[in-house]
């Protein structure tokens, strides 16, 4: 939380102090960009609108609610980019690619989803291996690198705990005790992929970004559809799936995603914050290259 209030301090100053502008538009790196533009960690940091019970389908882990077979391996990239009205000629960014993979953990068939998100300079870069069982989505393990830092998690249906075997892992001696199982708020693209999605649906999803604040229920509701156009195509029809709350200090947020209808692909992203602040993920119709050959996954 002290983190948001301090982005939201610092675009109140851009905005009342131009000539300082640029000098304190530079200062956003590191930790504040990444509570900007990254995924889960800023929505920790947020206060999420509590579930309608009558009206929610509630996804729990376990169940087999998620359409897992609907996964598709294969590298998918995104453009992260976060928009700050005092500044109307600088965006902030991030290229995130994300690879899945099917695997094994400990005999069991599960997904591996490997994540290199690259910005600006070096310290924006992260690198992040979760695991997650394959006939249901649950959690099975978590590692991220942030300015060279690791933590490494084995994740239950009871908790999350730092991994003590794997060297180098500033997360060792981590514990927290869930009170309900919960999916990995990381994930939250692949998740939302799987969801039975239909017109008028509401879901509550149980979240959780490891190493911070305990799960909690995330509502999201498909409001209607919408064509979304795309470069060299026709527009696609897409679901507009939407989840809004208030900030700490009780400003309202809205976050906005279109899946397509045809084969629920995650294309679009559009988060309107306090402030007047914007953060868009558009998913990118080509992938040049390859991924750096690196194990990011040690020892689980």
């Amino acid at each position: 939380m002290a983190l948001f209030h301090k982005a939201l301090g610092l675009v109140r100053h851009l905005a009342t102090h131009p000539a300082t502008q640029p000098s304190r538009t530079r200062s956003l790196t590191g930790s504040l960009w990444r509570a900007l533009l990254g995924g889960p960690g800023l929505a920790a940091l947020l206060l999420v609108q509590p579930a309608a019970a009558q009206q929610t389908d509630t996804i729990r882990v376990g169940d087999r609610r998620l359409r897992t077979a609907r996964v598709k391996p294969g590298t998918r990239q995104y453009l992260v980019y976060f928009l700050n009205p005092a500044q109307p000629k600088m965006l902030g960014f991030w290229l995130w690619r994300r690879e899945l993979q099917i695997t094994q953990l400990r005999g069991e068939p599960a997904f591996q989803i490997s994540q290199h998100w690259y910005g600006s300079d070096t310290s924006s870069y992260r690198e992040v291996c979760s695991l997650v069982r394959a006939a249901d989505f649950a959690p099975l393990y978590h590692a991220e690198t942030v300015k060279g830092r690791r933590k490494v998690y084995n994740w239950s249906p009871t908790g999350v705990a730092g991994a003590d075997s794997v060297p180098g892992n500033s997360a060792q001696a981590y514990q927290l005790a869930f009170r309900h199982p919960a999916f990995n708020w990381n994930l939250d693209i692949e998740t939302f992929e799987l969801l039975p999605l239909a017109a008028g649906k509401r879901f509550a999803i149980p979240f959780h970004d490891a190493g911070s604040n305990p799960p909690t229920y995330v509502v999201y509701t498909v409001t209607g559809w919408e064509e979304l156009a795309v470069p060299g195509g026709r527009p696609v029809a897409c679901w507009k799936l939407v989840t809004q709350g208030l900030t700490p200090a009780g400003a309202p947020y809205t976050q906005t995603f279109w899946l397509s209808q045809r084969d629920q692909e995650f294309l679009k992203e559009e988060d309107h914050y306090p402030g007047g602040l914007f953060r868009y993920k558009i998913k990118t119709g080509t992938v040049p290259g390859t991924f750096p050959k690196r194990n990011l996954r040690g020892t689980p």
